[in-house]
């Protein structure tokens, strides 16, 4: 019994510099493992005399029992400690001060060239797009500009060989939607345009909006109303309009669409030269040599085209006066929006 007592008191005294499960699983092998005290405590009862062995079973089964049981407390203690260390270890100080990233917004072109996109789609059109690097064909001879053909002076045109080019405007569209397509046509072509010109009212690149219907009797007053609902719908109701006399290639009669400067409303400023208007936009019926380029019959078909850069209306709209801006990439300008 002596010897029992004496195999608790060790425990207490080993459990005493257990410091980690590591050594907590040594201290359990050491009395409770196979070759442990505890287990040759109880192989060697079937040597005392047979009065002895009940009780001397008895005093190591409970010994043994405190052991597994201490054993249990000191593994939750353990692993309770181990979990505090682990938390404020790998904690994250939330009383630091965030690391800010502003948000990004839309920038101006874009939210002009959507609510150009939204005002025509809601009138039934609907949206194609093209290439960008184009076809001479596409983008001067299927709209009634041949080689030498002077029209092709008002374009300064990025040539990336005789037969390629950047696309001067999103016309080109109007042509490959026609010869995939038999009519009747709502389209709008929005999307980037290049032109060798730089100054505070054009830029190498920029936005142009092509739009064009085709059907049976499709008549100028149709592209009237069609442009008096965009424009009123753009900058305004009260807007005062008016259609001047013009020259496209690919259009006839072509036209020149104005508005009330919206600088002086109209008084006239250095803005408007004095003249009270801002041009807006070009449009006209579209030139029977273009549909006969992608073969519609012209007895049968008609329609109209318009197209508008989208850095004017812009400027128009925000009262910018150099194109430039834009893309200048200043926070403090394209914040305002």
């Amino acid at each position: 019994m002596e010897e029992i007592l004496s195999l608790k008191n060790s425990f207490l005294e080993d459990s005493k510099s257990v410091n980690s499960l590591a050594d907590l699983q040594q201290l359990k092998v050491k009395y409770l493992g196979k070759k442990g005290l505890v287990t040759s405590k109880l192989k060697t009862l079937s040597s005392i005399p047979p009065e002895l062995r009940p009780a001397s079973g008895k005093a190591v089964n409970e010994v043994k029992v405190y052991i597994e049981e201490e054993i249990k407390r000191k593994e939750s203690l353990l692993k309770q400690e181990e979990h505090k260390r682990r938390i404020l270890s790998e904690a994250i100080d939330i009383t630091l001060p965030g690391k800010f990233t502003p948000f990004g917004r839309e920038h101006p072109i874009n939210k002009i060239l959507s609510e150009i996109t939204d005002i025509f789609v809601s009138m039934g059109f609907a949206v194609e797009e093209g290439p960008e690097v184009e076809l001479d064909y596409y983008n001067f001879e299927a709209l009634n500009i041949p080689k030498n053909h002077p029209a092709r002076d008002m374009q300064d045109t990025f040539y990336i060989s005789d037969e390629v080019v950047l696309r001067t405007h999103t016309s080109p569209v109007q042509v490959r939607v026609m010869e995939r397509k038999n009519p009747p046509l709502k389209v709008i072509a929005p999307g980037k345009v290049y032109r060798c010109d730089a100054d505070i009212s054009h830029t190498p690149m920029f936005h142009q909006v092509e739009g064009f219907m085709v059907d049976t009797d499709i008549a100028f007053s149709d592209l009237k109303g069609v442009l008096e609902s965009f424009i009123h719908s753009i900058v305004g109701i009260e807007t005062p309009i008016r259609f001047r006399p013009s020259f496209f290639p690919f259009t006839e009669p072509s036209a020149e669409i104005d508005i009330g400067c919206i600088f002086c409303s109209g008084e006239g400023c250095r803005v408007c030269k004095t003249t009270g208007w801002l041009e807006i936009l070009g449009a006209g019926m579209i030139n029977p040599k273009v549909f006969e380029m992608v073969g519609y019959d012209t007895d049968v078909y008609s329609g109209f085209a318009f197209g508008m850069g989208v850095e004017r209306i812009a400027m128009l709209k925000y009262s910018i006066d150099d194109i430039r801006i834009f893309f200048e990439n200043d926070m403090r300008f394209l914040k305002q929006f």
